[in-house]
């Protein structure tokens, strides 16, 4: 799955030979920059450009153009390098027309991948204005592993001011000799692809034969340059609420070459422009004549199986909500039909005595029978096919999607990237309940979590009393945050937890066993304080850097990962700052990576009055038994939600987070 960047936002990089791929609407002159553990640029060796397009581990374009593929092998590099900067500018305005400034073109387009072309990482480049040079993206080493980040700096004064803001004294004479280059091989610049046709217009177009730099020609103006044959996807899905969000299938271009003949049809993604084409979905085997296409896991739409997969699940979701929603229509129909017809037999005073009124209401009884059984069977019939269907979706599904029984765990290992989204528990309706549809969730997560602990609304549960919905609330929340933690890459993902009085401390023997937690629970008023105001000085420091567009500057050593605290018994230890403090992280935290998991009742904290209204509101609710308190915002359904299980004696919980454990302690080593 790649990771679309945005300003500041990093991601790791499990391979050492890259591609770094530029799509802009204008030719562009592309260079890269090796720096110190400082980013400091010690010589103009240390630069890459179309002048001295080799460097040890680097070759860029010897000419400026639309699109370029940038060749890396972090392996290559010598130990004194821990930066490599991507670096775009424009064409000096003395070289030959063309714009001065990346605000009067479109926004360029940077996206890293393997030798193979699968994206790791893109980043689109937006809010530039009067720059004629920006630091597009950088790969830096952090504690001997490289990673990318996306950062979008740009520079008014060209070149010459971003080599020497980065530190080289030679800035004006090494920028002077770009220059110089770029205008000796301006002959041979590439030209810029026509424009994409919009979605509504995908005629075939026919391609003039393009001219290659290699055979000293420019395309003529106005002409269009090689078009790249690309796939095109559909999107899928439909927002729910509390429920899967949806996902759209991508669609890109495969590597540019010369179109010849009639030319491609250009279904290309607008941010997948330099992409490698998805494969192909699996294929259904041939179904019997007479009976319905046997399902197969990860038909859906989508750019990866991942993202198929997702998508899939989600298209379970939509067809188990209509065609329960047609069945429910029906019934409602043949109530209302029989309450008619009783209703006009009764009416006539010649019918209510007698075989004659007698007759009418059995044969009105008798049609509503056979309208139920008809929706009933057409019911049945839709979720056999759901059945089948789920019965090879779940067997496929990734850690991240899959139940805590399901064989994947066994080869878990810890992942190099941030899953798209994250198992949550099941949903199942009551005329459905042979039938779970996976809840789940988009990452990262945009509104932290409650696991009330106080007495659900649901009556066909056993009975719990509320020592037993404690325990089972603060259980449920360790499944979820062990959840969590192994989705995510190692040292990307920290957990934080305050239990004032130590009630949770059975439940929480999985984490602190393990040494998952970033430090043991915090337990009294102290620890509360300690933790809140730990976690709420790291959302103002953050949120400045932001805003001052210096993400960068943030202290030394400072934790980039995302931040989970898990509250126990709340309002129990909480004083008015600690309260204050903790609805501030919910309302600002999630966007910064601070996120909350509430363990709690409401009915414990009504002392505060509506206060805390808008933390209940900004949550979502989960509960650690089977309950109906989730719907879907368009057919109204009350979907029962059932929490996530390990499965009884299983020792899978601990085997995972042991792994992310020791893959933890490596990684800070």
């Amino acid at each position: 799955m790649t990771a679309e960047l945005v300003r500041g936002q990093n991601h790791p990089l499990s391979q050492s030979r890259l591609e770094i791929r530029i799509s802009a609407g204008t030719p562009v002159v592309a260079a890269a920059a090796l720096g110190d553990e400082n980013g400091r640029i010690h010589g103009t060796e240390w630069v890459a450009h179309p002048g001295a397009p080799t460097q040890p581990g680097l070759e860029v374009s010897r000419q400026a153009a639309a699109d370029h593929r940038l060749a890396v092998d972090l392996d290559a590099m010598t130990d004194a390098v821990h930066r490599v900067s991507v670096l775009l500018a424009l064409p000096a305005p003395g070289g030959g027309p063309g714009p001065v400034r990346f605000g009067a073109v479109a926004a360029p387009f940077v996206a890293v991948t393997g030798l193979d072309g699968t994206e790791v990482a893109s980043y689109t480049i937006t809010g530039l204005e009067a720059e004629s040079a920006v630091i597009a993206l950088e790969l830096y080493r952090r504690q001997g592993a490289w990673k990318v980040r996306a950062v979008g700096q740009g520079y008014a004064g060209g070149l010459a001011e971003l080599l020497a803001d980065q530190g080289l004294s030679q800035a004006q004479q090494l920028a002077a000799g770009i220059g110089e280059a770029v205008a000796r091989g301006l002959a041979r610049s590439v030209q810029a692809p026509p424009p994409r046709p919009s979605d509504g217009d995908r005629s075939r177009q026919a391609a003039a034969p393009a001219v290659g730099p290699d055979q000293g020609g420019t395309a003529p103006q106005g002409a269009p340059g090689p078009v790249p044959p690309a796939y095109g996807g559909q999107p899928a899905g439909r927002p729910g609420q509390d429920g899967p969000q949806p996902a759209y299938g991508g669609a890109g271009a495969a590597d540019p070459s010369p179109a010849t003949g009639g030319g491609p049809i250009d279904y290309s993604h607008p941010r997948r422009q330099t992409s490698a084409p998805p494969p192909p979905p699996p294929a259904a085997p041939p179904a019997r004549p007479g009976q319905p296409a046997q399902p197969v896991a990860g038909d859906a739409t989508g750019w990866s199986m991942e993202e198929r997969l997702y998508n899939q699940v989600w298209g379970m979701f939509e067809d188990l909500a209509r065609t329960t929603a047609a069945y429910r229509s029906a019934v409602d129909f043949a109530e209302s039909r029989m309450d008619k017809e009783l209703e006009q037999a009764l009416s006539d005073p010649r019918s209510r005595i007698g075989g004659q009124g007698d007759a009418a209401r059995e044969a009105a009884r008798a049609r509503h029978g056979r309208l139920v059984d008809q929706a009933r069977e057409a019911l049945d019939r839709d979720l056999d096919q759901l059945v089948a269907e789920a019965e090879v979706v779940e067997p496929a599904l990734p850690p991240a999607f899959a139940r805590w029984d399901n064989p994947v765990w066994h080869a878990y290992r810890v992942p190099m990237e941030i899953p798209m989204a994250l198992r949550l528990g099941d949903l199942r309706l009551p005329e459905a309940d042979r039938i779970r549809i996976p809840m789940l969730l988009r990452l990262p997560l945009e509104r932290g979590l409650w696991i009330d602990s106080g007495r659900t609304g649901s009556l066909d549960g056993p009975f719990h009393d509320s020592h037993d919905m404690r325990r089972l609330a603060m259980e449920t929340a360790v499944v979820h945050a062990a959840r969590l933690l192994a989705v995510y890459p190692a040292g990307e993902f920290t957990v934080h937890v305050v239990d004032p009085a130590g009630s949770g401390a059975q439940a929480l023997v999985p984490l602190t066993q393990t040494g998952v937690l970033a430090a043991p629970p915090a337990v009294g008023a102290a620890g509360v304080t300690d933790v809140l105001g730990r976690l709420t000085q790291r959302v103002d420091l953050v949120q400045m850097a932001l805003r001052g567009g210096a993400p960068d500057a943030l202290p030394p050593g400072f934790d980039t990962s995302q931040q989970l605290l898990i509250v126990n018994d709340f309002p129990h230890g909480f004083d008015d700052r600690a309260v204050n403090q903790l609805r501030y992280l919910a309302d600002e935290g999630p966007s910064v990576g601070v996120h909350l998991m509430m363990v709690a009742d409401r009915e414990e904290s009504a002392g505060y009055g509506p206060l805390l209204d808008p933390l209940w509101r900004s949550l979502l609710r989960l509960t650690p038994v089977a309950d109906d308190h989730l719907a879907d915002p368009w057919v109204g359904h009350a979907w029962t939600y059932e929490p996530p299980l390990v499965p009884p004696g299983s020792q899978v919980l601990h085997q995972v987070l042991t792994q992310v454990a020791a893959a933890r302690r490596s990684w800070d080593r």
